[in-house]
């Protein structure tokens, strides 16, 4: 994970700064339905290569927002994860009612 600035400007440019980036909310997502093993998330998110998967999960898991089960059953939001879930539920429902606006199918 690369390093944190000491200083920012307002609270959303940290919020940026850990979620920035298309796929690290979109992994938050998935997992916030529950735990997932790393192929059933692959599955979820065929558009995500493979390389850019084991990244994102390694950044995600840097900055304590997800973990790894210890039997190896996969990745599951830690706490602090856990407390995105009001912010994933917005972004859910927004997205939901722009895709209808501007007519996109959604999958």
């Amino acid at each position: 994970m690369k390093r944190l600035p000491k200083r920012l400007g307002c609270p959303v440019e940290l919020a940026l700064e850990l979620l920035g980036g298309k796929w690290k909310p979109v992994i938050l997502a998935r997992l916030k339905a529950g735990p997932l093993r790393y192929g059933e998330l692959r599955g979820l998110i065929p558009a995500l290569s493979d390389k850019m998967l084991t990244e994102r999960l390694a950044d995600l898991q840097s900055q304590g927002l997800i973990e790894r089960i210890a039997d190896g059953a996969g990745y599951r939001l830690t706490a602090r994860g856990e407390s995105l879930r009001p912010v994933l539920g917005a972004l859910y429902d927004w997205g939901q009612a722009q895709a209808e606006a501007l007519h996109v199918t959604l999958g």
